[in-house]
């Protein structure tokens, strides 16, 4: 089965973010899903490479590449990574710009689409 995710939270300040990429991680181990994440708005920085949090909290960058790990694709719109002066540089790995025209794509390829 297919999943779609779309985060438009920023990646710290709710556990919106946190939750969507915890379930999206456990639906990539299971065997039969594929699973692609789009970060759209605030939750373009979610993908900002090097993250330091706290000790013993919960690092986003981490769980995308929990993701990508297991054959997950994450997507980043282009648009609200300009507004955030973010470059290709700033992303994480395996993570990549991307376009509303790729997320029109990856929504009618998913059976499932959760929005956080």
């Amino acid at each position: 089965m297919n999943h779609l995710y779309i985060l438009n939270d920023a990646p710290y300040g709710s556990e919106r973010t946190y939750n969507a990429l915890r379930l999206a991680g456990t639906v990539s181990k299971l065997e039969g899903n594929a699973v692609r994440v789009f970060l759209i708005g605030d939750g373009a920085a979610s993908a900002h490479r090097n993250q330091k949090v706290p000790t013993g909290f919960y690092n986003v960058e981490t769980m995308l590449g929990n993701v990508t790990r297991h054959g997950g694709e994450v997507g980043i719109c282009g648009t609200c990574m300009d507004a955030r002066g973010m470059t290709d540089g700033d992303i994480a790995d395996g993570t990549h710009r991307s376009t509303l025209a790729e997320l029109a794509e990856w929504t009618v390829w998913a059976d499932k689409v959760l929005v956080f």
